[in-house]
């Protein structure tokens, strides 16, 4: 039995020491194909703007078509594990975000990959806003007059684009500083929701702001505060939390690049590169920063570190909050 081990070991080594050069020789002359870059969400997002835009200018940059392939569900898990699972030769890549790849993993009972360990950081895309919001006719004018109501009205429902969203734990990071007790009332995206909104159904959101952001200039929606360290060039009179009185709120949703594990460095160094440069392009950027979204590129490693970081970080949010997601 041991030597059958034994042998089995030896030719996985084997495998692998083959497999080794083939890599290196793909990654040569990356690429040479066209690449897919899978978005964990449905069309029509924030991340289905920034993954189109940014990858028409990547596939200029490296000669070969980059197709967008959405697939949407368990808060982005089914998609992210489809980038996990693919081969490690740049041909696939996904779009993670600080919920697939730092919160997921403390509020979903089961997960069929770990961040830390089933993915190789690229780049960082950017950050987006979440913004808190009430329907435009609402008599809620201000955080205060949002934390008296829910003082006043235990309970107090507000919607998201979906459980273990950034937006969720936005939301839950209100209730934790405020003292308040609110209930999530969880979308099947930010559409659904909005139109929930604008037909009072509902009363409190907390949205990604490129999805709510015409209907805040429309004057539908009215937007309370922001979740940022700082305020949006989008909404420059609108104040953050902190700066509405929570002081230390701050909430910044990151998106960013991932290949699947042991990506050869040459095909990482080209892929990044891509990305770096299409998102430092004066018309990407000016495109994204008019829907709310901040572009920023990185190393791979700033990537890496700042994966390691949240997930440490949310972890402890998730487990004093008590959040959980199916």
């Amino acid at each position: 039995m041991k030597k059958s081990a034994f042998a089995l070991t030896r030719r996985a080594a084997a495998v692998a020491l083959l497999a080794a050069p083939l890599l290196l020789a793909h990654a040569a002359d990356f690429p040479s194909k066209p690449i897919k870059f899978i978005v964990p969400y449905s069309p029509g997002g924030t991340t289905d703007l920034v993954a189109r835009t940014v990858g028409q200018k990547v596939s200029e940059k490296l000669g070969q078509p980059v197709l967008i392939d959405n697939r949407g569900g368990a808060g982005g898990n089914i998609g992210m594990d489809a980038v996990a699972k693919a081969a490690p030769d740049g041909y696939t890549i996904g779009f993670g975000a600080i919920s697939t790849n730092a919160l997921n993993p403390h509020i979903y009972k089961s997960m069929a990959f770990d961040p830390r360990k089933d993915f190789t950081a690229i780049s960082l895309l950017g950050m987006s806003t979440i913004v808190l919001e009430v329907p435009g006719a609402s008599p809620i004018k201000s955080v205060p007059d949002l934390i008296a109501a829910a003082k006043k009205n235990p309970g107090l429902p507000y919607a998201t684009a979906g459980a273990g969203t950034s937006m969720n734990l936005a939301g839950v990071m209100f209730a934790q500083m405020t003292g308040t007790e609110l209930t999530h009332v969880a979308y099947k995206g930010s559409g659904p929701a909005i139109t929930d909104m604008l037909g009072n159904t509902i009363g409190v959101m907390f949205d990604n702001l490129p999805a709510s952001l015409p209907h805040i200039q429309a004057g539908k929606l009215r937007a309370l505060a922001v979740a940022g360290s700082t305020r949006s060039p989008s909404l420059p009179d609108v104040p953050t939390m902190a700066e509405a009185g929570l002081k230390g709120y701050a909430l910044e949703p990151w998106f960013g690049v991932y290949g699947p594990a042991k990506l050869p460095p040459p095909i990482v160094k080209a892929l990044n590169e891509a990305f770096v440069e299409a998102l430092a392009m004066p018309d990407v950027k000016a495109k994204l920063q008019q829907a709310g979204f901040s572009p920023r590129g990185s190393t791979a490693q700033e990537l890496t570190t700042l994966t390691d970081t949240e997930y440490k970080r949310l972890g402890d949010v998730a487990k004093k909050a008590g959040m959980t997601a199916d």
